[in-house]
């Protein structure tokens, strides 16, 4: 752990659960609001092409916005960025449930992913600014955990909301959390970046630390891991709604229950990230979950095209391979996320930016691609699932593995270990 990192098990608490919720601002915007997505579509008379866009597009500008919150952020300082950020989600958060047509939701939704790029990046940024890589892998796992929770409540709350009061209820919720959020950040957190960069955002400055991270080959590897396992979560999450409440005529609740199981999965799979990483190095800990991602994705492809009009058929076969992807999933995005900016300590913003900016925009290709694909909605999964999960294995075997971490890690990694 670097000398600026927390020095008490209180205050490393603290920084937990602020990352847990600023993390956790992604599956709250994306997940409460996917039972309300058939009803809103229906409400507004939409088609599926711009039902589809008020996940892609806030997506694309989540992804996209973190290439100047990035820098910002180095230039700075990560708390006017926090601040800034959890301000304009909340506003924007209104705008969506205030929403009087189609498309003043996708605006809205838009601005909404700007925001949320604001916070999900310097998130992860603060993880490099207070920690050395490993440390920063168990420690973002443990943050990742706790955004677990809160997706486990999403789609249940989400769901709730919309049967008893409808779906701009459901919207609603998401003004409280922000509120709260950053209530917390104003209150209980202080500046984590030790020494700002004055030239961050001058372009020569920018331009030059830009070719210098994406050229590295331990950002390239995992930031590809990161955004591999994203893909496949996504398409999860852009065909659910449709293939349980619409095709197979499940209720909202079931359809909550089911995400619940899929959420308990990923917070067992962080669980076991940290248990390995005591044990094996980060390396071989990706390179088996990227086994366990193939075998998911192979898994989900035999559903999707035998299953149907089978009587074994139903919603627990369709969730048994996501499940597992979700479990490895666990393991994917700590490692990712932390591994991909530590090389770089003094542009952990810029490099959190770019590995934000790849995620989101492998996402909105994807989302793109299921609009129109939605004739099959489980075929769509399934097709997407095993591209991601093809995607895994390929790079936890031949690039994430052959990668040596920075030496700091391999310090942190021994000092824990005894």
């Amino acid at each position: 752990m670097s000398s600026n990192a927390p020095s008490s098990p209180r205050s490393q608490a603290m920084t937990v659960l602020l990352l847990a919720l600023l993390l956790g601002l992604q599956p709250i915007t994306t997940d409460l609001y996917l039972p309300a997505l058939p009803a809103l579509t229906q409400g507004f008379g939409a088609s599926m092409v711009q039902a589809q866009l008020t996940l892609t597009a806030l997506l694309l500008a989540f992804g996209t916005s973190q290439l100047v919150w990035g820098p910002l952020s180095d230039k700075w300082g990560r708390r006017p960025v926090l601040l800034g950020g959890i301000a304009v989600y909340a506003a924007s958060a209104i705008a969506c449930a205030l929403a009087p047509g189609i498309e003043t939701l996708i605006a809205a939704r838009t601005l909404q992913g700007v925001a949320m790029g604001a916070c999900v990046m310097a998130a992860r940024a603060v993880v490099r600014d207070l920690y050395e890589p490993v440390q920063g892998a168990k420690v973002m796992s443990q943050a990742l955990s706790g955004l677990g929770v809160i997706a486990c409540t999403c789609v249940p709350v989400g769901g709730f909301l919309t049967d008893l009061l409808g779906w701009r209820w459901a919207l609603s919720s998401l003004v409280l959390f922000a509120l709260a959020t950053g209530a917390l950040i104003y209150f209980y957190f202080d500046e984590s970046l030790q020494q700002r960069n004055p030239k961050a955002l001058q372009a020569k400055s920018l331009w030059a630390a830009v070719k210098h991270i994406v050229r590295n080959p331990t950002f390239q590897a995992y930031s590809a891991l990161s955004t591999a396992s994203f893909a496949g979560l996504f398409t999860f999450l852009a065909t659910s709604s449709f293939v349980f409440t619409q095709s197979m005529g499940l209720s909202k609740t079931v359809y909550g229950l089911l995400m619940f199981s899929m959420s308990l999965s990923y917070i067992i799979g962080t669980f076991i990230c940290r248990w390995l990483l005591l044990r094996i190095s980060v390396q071989t800990c990706v390179f088996w979950a990227s086994l366990v991602s193939l075998f998911a994705g192979l898994l989900m492809m035999l559903v999707a095209y035998l299953g149907p009009g089978q009587s074994w058929f139903g919603a627990w076969a369709v969730m048994l391979p996501v499940n597992i992807f979700l479990l490895a999933h666990g393991v994917h995005q700590p490692c990712g996320q932390s591994g991909c900016i530590a090389p770089f300590p003094d542009m952990a913003g810029t490099a959190s930016a770019l590995n934000g900016f790849s995620m989101m925009l492998v996402a909105f290709g994807m989302g793109t691609w299921i609009g129109t694909h939605m004739a099959n909605p489980l075929l769509a999964m399934a097709q997407g699932i095993m591209l991601a999960a093809t995607s895994l294995a390929l790079i936890g075997s031949l690039a994430v593995r052959k990668i040596p971490l920075p030496q700091a890690a391999h310090a942190a990694q021994t000092a824990t270990a005894k």
